[in-house]
């Protein structure tokens, strides 16, 4: 390779970081990941046995199947927060209400390690609304932007 020759570049540099960025900004992607992780350790913790040295505490109870059941359906929300998001309220109120379900079922929610990613996470998919979209320029030529309308109300400058 000769000291006046570049390595080819990518056709598309920066374009999945972009697409990603964009794919993100149109859905309640934070709530879905939120809900998800709450998911993890909702379905983990009660399967275990935590050891200390001699001494091995059980967390299994009767309800394991229970936290299963919650733990997968909390994943399965947060990819419908992300996958179909015209149903984000439904799947946030659910989050919510799985969590606080969790609390009894799942060894106090996984030991707060799942309640709270839970209950973030719906509070942050029905508070999420989708970005009214952009004005198209008019033309090619620099025109002013439209006038906004001016706000009402008391003003603190005397007239």
């Amino acid at each position: 390779m000769s000291a006046d020759t570049t390595p080819p570049q990518p056709a598309d540099k920066g374009g999945l970081r972009r697409r990603f960025r964009t794919w993100r900004g149109e859905r309640p992607f934070w709530a879905g990941l939120w809900t998800m992780l709450a998911g993890v350790p909702i379905m983990y913790i009660p399967y275990q046995t935590l050891k200390f040295g001699e001494l091995s505490i059980r967390l299994s109870t009767t309800a394991g199947a229970g936290s299963l059941i919650i733990g997968i359906l909390l994943i399965v929300l947060g990819l419908t927060m992300w996958y179909q998001r015209h149903s984000r309220v439904f799947a946030g109120v659910a989050a919510i209400l799985l969590g606080i379900v969790s609390l009894v079922v799942s060894n106090f929610g996984a030991f707060l390690l799942g309640i709270i990613p839970a209950m973030l996470g719906g509070a942050l998919a029905v508070a999420w609304a989708p970005a009214s979209p952009m004005p198209e320029a008019q033309g090619g030529s620099e025109e002013e932007p439209p006038d906004l309308p001016i706000p009402s109300g008391p003003s603190l400058v005397k007239e």
